[in-house]
C-alpha cells in the first residue's frame, strides 16, 4: 500500500515556493532614467494596508536617495528590491515616529549587506520639543547610552566593522548673517548635499510646533520634490518652481486640498503625487481632486504603497 501523503511535509516543501511568488508580485521601477517609488502611502494611523511614509529616487536603476522611513516603509524598501548598500543619501522631512519608526530596522538590516562608504543623513533641527537629527541618531545609536547601542559602531568613528551613519542638521539660514529668524517667505533654499549623480536642497517647513523640512531632489535632468508635513506655503512654493513631480500629504491639516492645487499651479509643477493617505479622507478622492483643480490642471496621483512615478 503506497504511503499517504504528510500535509505537513506538502506545506512547508511549499513555502519557499509561496515566498518567491509574494516578492515577485511587488511592482519594479524602469531601470533607465529617473523613478520616484512610493514606498508608504499612509500615516500614523495602522489601518488601511499602508505603511507610513517613505519614498525612494531611483537613478539607472539604483536606489539613491531615501525619503523618510516610516512604520512598515523598511518592508517595503525591500519589496521594492532596494538595499541600503546602493544609498548615496537618507532625508529626513522631520523626526515624528510616521516618518522615521523604522530607521533602526534599515539600520539592523543593512548589518546583512557590502556596505563600507558613510552613509550621509540629513534632517531638520530640533527645538524645545523635538531634539535635533543629530542628537535623535545619537539617541538611537550611540555605543554607550543609544537605545540601539548594539549597532554602536554605525556610529563610533573607531570601529572598523560597520561603515558610518553620518547625521547632519539642516538649520535654516537668514537672508542676512545675524538677522532674526525670517517669515517663511522669506526663507532661503539651501544647498544639502550633491554628488556626480544628483542634488539635494531643502526649505524649512512647520507644523505646529515640529520642526521640518522639504526636500528638493534633481538628477537626470529631473526633480522632484518632497514636502513633508510642509503646508502650502511661499518657502515650499519656491522649492517646488518648475518641479517635475511634487508629492505632497492627502490629509489635512497638513495642506487644504484647494490651497495645494493653487501652490502646485503657481509653482509650474508638472504632476501632483498625494501620500499620507488616511480615513480621514478615504473615499473623498473626487471630492479633494475638486478642489486641487481649481487651481492646478496637470495629472493628479493618488498614491499606494510601492507605486512609481515617471517625472
Amino acid at each position: 500500500m503506497p504511503e499517504r501523503a504528510n500535509p505537513m511535509k506538502i506545506a512547508v516543501a511549499m513555502l519557499p515556493l509561496l515566498w518567491l511568488g509574494t516578492a515577485a508580485a511587488a511592482p519594479t521601477c524602469d531601470t533607465k532614467g529617473v523613478h520616484v517609488q512610493v514606498l508608504g502611502s499612509g500615516g500614523p494611523e495602522l489601518h488601511g494596508g499602508r505603511a507610513a511614509s517613505g519614498n525612494l529616487v531611483w537613478i539607472e536603476g539604483k536606489p539613491r536617495v531615501l525619503v523618510d522611513i516610516g512604520g512598515g516603509a523598511a518592508l517595503r524598501f525591500a519589496e521594492a528590491g532596494a538595499e541600503v548598500a546602493d544609498l548615496d543619501v537618507i532625508l529626513l522631512t522631520n523626526l515624528r515616529a510616521d516618518r522615521t519608526a523604522d530607521l533602526p530596522a534599515l539600520v539592523a538590516a543593512s548589518v546583512f549587506e557590502n556596505r563600507a562608504r558613510p552613509l550621509p543623513l540629513y534632517g531638520p533641527e530640533g527645538d524645545r520639543l523635538m531634539p535635533s537629527t543629530v542628537t535623535f541618531v545619537r539617541a538611537l545609536f550611540d555605543n554607550t547610552r543609544g537605545a540601539y547601542r548594539h549597532l554602536g559602531d554605525f556610529l563610533s568613528p573607531l570601529a572598523k566593522t560597520a561603515y558610518k551613519l553620518q547625521p547632519y542638521d539642516v538649520r535654516e539660514r537668514p537672508v542676512k548673517i545675524g538677522a532674526p529668524r525670517k517669515r517663511s517667505e522669506e526663507v532661503q533654499v539651501q544647498a544639502v548635499f550633491a554628488n556626480d549623480a544628483l542634488r539635494v536642497s531643502a526649505v524649512p517647513v512647520t507644523r505646529g510646533a515640529v520642526p521640518g523640512l522639504a526636500f528638493r531632489v534633481e538628477a537626470g535632468g529631473k526633480s522632484v520634490v518632497f514636502s513633508g508635513d510642509g503646508g502650502a506655503d511661499a518657502a515650499l512654493e519656491r522649492l517646488a518652481h518648475g518641479a517635475d513631480i511634487l508629492v505632497a500629504p492627502h490629509a489635512a491639516p497638513d495642506a487644504a486640498p484647494a490651497d495645494l492645487g493653487r501652490l502646485a499651479g503657481q509653482a509650474g509643477v508638472k504632476q501632483l503625487t498625494l501620500v499620507h493617505r488616511m480615513r480621514a479622507t478615504s473615499g473623498k478622492e473626487d471630492e479633494m481632486l475638486t478642489a486641487i483643480r481649481k487651481g492646478f490642471a496637470g495629472p493628479v496621483t493618488f498614491a499606494d504603497d510601492l507605486d512609481c512615478l515617471d517625472p
